[in-house]
């Protein structure tokens, strides 16, 4: 008779047990599909400045300053504005490739300037479309 008590008890303990295991599986989904979801939302539009290479002669009225760039972010990123020396660059901008950056892509921007003399400082910034600003670097014109 003792047997068959036990028995029963057994029945309780391994529901418990089930519906437990089962919630805790549920609970493991719900989590894995909102942490998905939400970094779907949370991407970083993030452009990095790697080289800035000045071509031409010191003082000639038109040279051109390259920019590289790389999209460090998890997100696509497009410029939509660039300053040199907090002046709009935007419309000396020769177009040679697209301002819009897939993450993990590369590129160059290539500027036609008004001449760059040796040894000084030229900072460049770049903007999004929300006048954001995406990217920056500083670096001294070459001797």
């Amino acid at each position: 008779m003792k047997i068959l008590r036990s028995k029963k008890a057994l029945s309780p303990v391994v529901a418990s047990i089930i519906l437990i295991a089962v919630t805790v599986a549920v609970s493991i989904a719900v989590a894995a599909w909102m942490g998905a979801l939400t970094i779907g939302f949370m991407g970083t539009s993030s452009l990095t400045i790697t080289d800035l290479s000045f071509q031409g002669t010191s003082g000639q009225a038109s040279n051109t300053i390259v920019i590289y760039v790389r999209n460090s972010g998890t997100k696509q990123v497009t410029i939509a504005k660039i300053h040199l020396n907090g002046a709009d660059v935007t419309s000396k901008l020769n177009v040679t490739s697209t301002l819009t950056y897939a993450p993990a892509a590369t590129g160059n921007l290539t500027i036609t300037t008004a001449g760059w003399s040796s040894g000084n400082p030229y900072e460049v910034k770049l903007f999004d479309s929300s006048n954001n600003p995406i990217g920056a670097s500083q670096e001294n014109a070459p001797s």
